[in-house]
């Protein structure tokens, strides 16, 4: 029995140019990544949810929000002062982005009314740990607008 070599292998030395050529071609045939797709798909689909949640019982609770023209990724909240705080009777908008990583990153929410607090800088970011490092994926709208209204309501109208 006579072993020939394999006549389709070409063992020849390949230069840079022709390997970059082959690398391209190769990664050409790869199927297209819709990962992004599905990723913004999902989160489209929670944000429809919570907004649906939202407008059954946010208003009730002194806070809602819409999003703001065609795109479910940008929201504008509203926010009344809570009852007995020195905030009672006043309407705070604000804007809400949330990103394709969304729910496992938190939204970006800013202050577009002017909110004199002392975690509210002068340019409407809050400090509010659940929009930082405490932030979890089991947070919605929702709670999110009835924590910054509890942050609201944490100054005492009266301290002493």
């Amino acid at each position: 029995m006579e072993v020939r070599p394999n006549q389709t292998v070409d063992n020849s030395p390949t230069t840079p140019q022709q390997h970059q050529r082959h690398a391209a071609a190769a990664s050409s045939k790869q199927p297209v990544s819709t990962t992004n797709a599905v990723d913004t798909t999902s989160v489209s689909q929670r944000l429809q949810k919570e907004l649906m949640a939202l407008m059954m019982c946010g208003g009730d609770l002194g806070v809602s929000a819409f999003p703001e023209g065609e795109s479910i990724f940008t929201w504008i909240g509203t926010i009344e002062g809570g009852k007995g705080t020195m905030y009672e009777g006043l309407s705070y908008k604000l804007s809400l982005h949330f990103t394709s990583e969304y729910p496992f990153k938190p939204p970006q929410v800013k202050f577009e009314t002017m909110c004199f607090h002392p975690n509210v800088d002068q340019f409407g970011n809050i400090c509010l740990d659940i929009l930082q490092d405490k932030w979890s994926s089991a947070y919605d709208c929702r709670s999110i607008l009835l924590s910054i209204q509890s942050l609201l309501g944490g100054l005492l109208a009266h301290p002493y």
